[in-house]
């Protein structure tokens, strides 16, 4: 994956492409053309980034949701100006789902899922529509029999799909519309046969993370046993297991990879592990991912002021 990294940044920055050089060439762009008159440039750029993903549909799935989370007035203009491409139907209902997600809920639910079987009929073999309109019934709090097909659509085109496979966990989680116990059997269905390095490989260290924000914001016993939560014994094997393998060269080549290494710095600092965590966060090139560190304040500076205090 040469091409899509960098010389470390000296200093920490939040960086929503990761490493993905074009996608953040892509991103500044945006940020730096206000106003109607570059649009149809930004929509040839976008056009081509998805275009050189080609059928990597791990990358196509990373840009797609990027994109529509930094410019989704410009994917809604897009699908009305262009109503049967599948780029802009795709980035639309991406941007809708997103707004959903901060939101709650789907500002019109008809439309919205409208849109994503539109750019599931438009791109039949892409399953960026299918995990978006898998994402819009989970916000939803639909059922497992109206998921379950959903789901199968998704395996069929691409079966180990980062972002399908991290909203069912969320959906699955006791802050969703599941419980501990159902999270943990999806865990240890998915861990026995997922390989290594498959995109989704974030899934325990995911749910051991947020486990731990719950324990943490709990009282009582919660809060004592919160305190002594890396040091029990299947999260400190977790840890033991990925901490030495993640952060080698190219072991992670997904395009999420980046995030996961943020996940694995913060899970290892918070256990006190401060010599892997180094390590773990020279990996992370000095590119921040959002979460975990927003669950403590500004996701940069709780970066810098961790990493410091691991040496």
């Amino acid at each position: 994956m040469a091409l899509f990294r960098r010389r470390t940044a000296t200093t920490a920055r939040l960086a929503p492409e990761l490493d993905d050089a074009a996608l953040g060439r892509v991103l500044r762009a945006l940020t730096g053309a206000p106003g109607a008159g570059p649009q149809d440039i930004l929509v040839a750029q976008i056009e081509q980034l998805l275009r050189d993903a080609a059928d990597d549909w791990d990358r196509r799935g990373h840009r797609v949701t990027v994109l529509a989370g930094a410019a989704p007035a410009l994917a809604r203009r897009w699908r009305l100006k262009h109503p049967r491409s599948a780029d802009a139907l795709v980035l639309h209902a991406w941007a809708d789902v997103l707004t959903a997600r901060l939101t709650g809920r789907l500002d019109d639910p008809p439309a919205t899922l409208d849109t994503c079987r539109r750019a599931a009929d438009a791109a039949p073999t892409d399953p960026t529509p299918w995990v978006a309109l898998l994402a819009a019934l989970c916000v939803e709090a639909r059922t497992s029999a109206e998921l379950t097909p959903i789901w199968k659509e998704i395996a069929a085109r691409d079966p180990w799909n980062r972002e399908a496979y991290l909203t069912i966990l969320v959906h699955l989680s006791p802050d969703g519309q599941g419980s501990l116990a159902a999270q943990r059997e999806f865990l240890d269905d998915v861990v026995t046969v997922m390989p290594p390095q498959a995109p989704p490989a974030c899934l325990p260290l995911a749910a051991a993370v947020d486990q731990y924000h719950r324990e943490m914001a709990g009282s009582g016993v919660g809060a004592l046993v919160a305190a002594r939560f890396w040091e029990q014994p299947q999260n400190a094997t977790l840890l033991d297991r990925i901490a030495g393998v993640w952060p080698r060269p190219d072991h992670l080549r997904h395009a999420a990879r980046v995030a996961d290494l943020n996940l694995l710095a913060y899970a290892l600092a918070k256990a006190g592990r401060s010599a892997e965590a180094r390590w773990a966060f020279e990996a992370t090139e000095n590119l921040v991912s959002p979460w975990p560190w927003q669950y403590e304040g500004d996701p940069v500076e709780r970066y810098g002021h961790t990493r410091s205090r691991c040496g």
